[in-house]
């Protein structure tokens, strides 16, 4: 697999919202602090902009989103959030000149279907990374942000997650693929869907019922896309409810049982999703997953 070029100062990265609506209030400092770094940034049309819940219209995020995929002198594009909204151009967009000169895709959430979307056609790797609004004068310094530039940049990647009693010890490795789960249940049957079997899984998500999130991980069983996976790792599950007639199991347990007959390592708790400790990942990239006592290491065997 031959992965986009990694950065370096005075690259140029693309900032366009092919999404849900973010001011330019929440992207300014993001601006700022990616020039502080060295880099140069293309601000796209789509940022401040507004129609009903998006930035934009469909055409108009199509437009800017396609002008950035096809832009020779950008090396990658952070997007501005996520939300909703990458489902319903995914279809319209032209990779053609994006595959000849393929650029770093960088987010989360939403953007979870551009990702699948360009491993399942392209086996392009991409950043299931922090977005705009992650980027300001007061998280400089903090780890994940400092990670985020030692990701983009090409340097080694290792994350170390704490000691889980949900763990299931094991060592493996494959291609890391995933991201937001409910996001992964839309794209079933979508031309977006990518292949999970022989792969490690990454999974996530926020503001779910724990009854959703069974249905969800029913949805990846039903679908074969759990029994042949080399590994799951499990990020943030962030402000997730219980209904009035409690569910009976948590998020590990609901987890777990949807796994319980395969002998793959699965490892919680990693620093991933939608909370301020979010870090980058490699998607589309093979990585080793080791489990045990200690908790669990993951590590991307980079290709140079």
């Amino acid at each position: 697999m031959q992965h986009p070029p990694y950065l370096k100062k005075g690259s140029t990265i693309g900032i366009t919202c092919p999404a849900s609506f973010v001011s330019n209030e929440k992207i300014y400092p993001a601006i700022e602090l990616l020039q502080e770094k060295g880099f140069r940034v293309k601000v796209g049309t789509t940022v401040g902009n507004e129609f009903h819940y998006f930035s934009g219209d469909d055409n108009t995020r199509l437009s800017d989103l396609q002008n950035m995929l096809d832009d020779e002198n950008l090396d990658a594009i952070l997007m501005g959030r996520g939300g909703y909204g990458m489902s319903r151009i995914i279809d319209k967009l032209d990779f053609k000149k994006f595959e000849q000169k393929p650029k770093w895709i960088c987010g989360f959430s939403d953007i979870t279907v551009l990702h699948n979307h360009l491993h399942a056609n392209l086996g392009i790797p991409s950043f299931h990374s922090p977005m705009c609004g992650a980027f300001k004068a007061e998280t400089e310094n903090t780890a994940p942000v400092i990670q985020f530039f030692q990701a983009i940049c090409g340097e080694e990647l290792t994350y170390q997650t704490l000691t889980n009693l949900h763990n299931r010890y094991g060592e493996t490795e494959g291609i890391l693929t995933g991201g937001n789960l409910a996001i992964l249940a839309h794209l079933s049957g979508s031309s977006s869907e990518v292949n999970m079997d022989g792969k490690i899984l990454f999974i996530e998500d926020i503001g779910e019922h724990l009854y959703q999130i069974d249905r969800l991980m029913m949805n990846l069983k039903r679908a074969g896309k759990l029994n042949k996976l080399q590994g799951l790792i499990v990020g943030s599950f962030t402000d997730i409810e219980d209904t009035e007639r409690p569910f009976g199991q948590t998020v590990e347990e609901i987890i777990l049982n949807k796994v319980q007959e395969y002998d793959y390592p699965v490892c919680f708790q990693l620093a991933c999703g939608h909370q301020e400790e979010n870090y980058t990942l490699t998607l589309g990239m093979k990585h080793t997953l080791k489990v045990n006592e200690e908790g669990g290491v993951l590590t991307l065997k980079r290709n140079n």
